[in-house]
């Protein structure tokens, strides 16, 4: 089975990603890499943070918004639970969100899941490509939706790309670098999207 370890985020400035990240609360589920490639706007994939509830979700906001991140939809309720989107200084958009809408007393600072959504240009396509290395389809809703096992640390699902920026409040237009590299126990290759994929070392 292909796992997915972590998440490498190509950052100008590796010192500054890390003061955030770790301010964030989740620099040990990442890693860094220097790159000053050519990137702009969308930039075709999200990164969730699944969370027990509401207290949880802000629990992650507040210190990310103190460290820098921007606010790209404040965390409120909505009909399928709780949850906002952040702009990392370095330009990753974050989702934190949690299906529950009341606070359980669940620990803060603690992630269910994290999970990589991207956003497919052809989402068939896409789902052929990954079955085709080993990832296992979880769940799908035809054109619209598809997530693969989670076997490693990082989920892997996938949206159509216009869907996915509309749900993480910014325009689809984009061009240039993705600025990540997943890390994963098949790699080698970049999708048909243009992730690039590498075996973790």
């Amino acid at each position: 089975m292909t796992n997915i370890n972590t998440l490498t985020l190509q950052v100008d400035d590796i010192s500054a990603a890390e003061s955030f990240y770790t301010a964030f609360g989740i620099a040990d589920r990442l890693r860094f890499e220097q790159s000053d490639a050519s990137t702009s706007g969308f930039r075709g994939f999200v990164i969730s943070l699944v969370v027990a509830d509401p207290a949880v979700v802000d629990s992650f906001i507040e210190p990310a918004v103190a460290a820098g991140a921007r606010v790209v939809k404040p965390a409120k309720k909505s009909f399928w639970g709780y949850g906002g989107v952040l702009e990392a200084p370095d330009g990753t958009l974050w989702k934190i969100a949690a299906s529950s809408k009341k606070v359980t007393g669940a620990p803060l600072g603690v992630i269910d899941s994290m999970v990589l959504l991207i956003g497919a240009d052809d989402i068939v396509a896409t789902k052929e490509f990954y079955v085709d290395r080993g990832l296992s389809v979880a769940k799908t809703y035809g054109r619209k939706y598809v997530e693969f096992d989670a076997a490693g640390g990082v989920t892997l699902a996938l949206y159509g790309r216009k869907a996915a920026a509309k749900d993480a409040g910014v325009p689809p237009e984009g061009s240039g670098s993705h600025r990540l590299v997943v890390d994963a126990t098949v790699g080698g290759f970049a999708d048909p999207d243009g992730f690039e994929w590498r075996v973790a070392s």
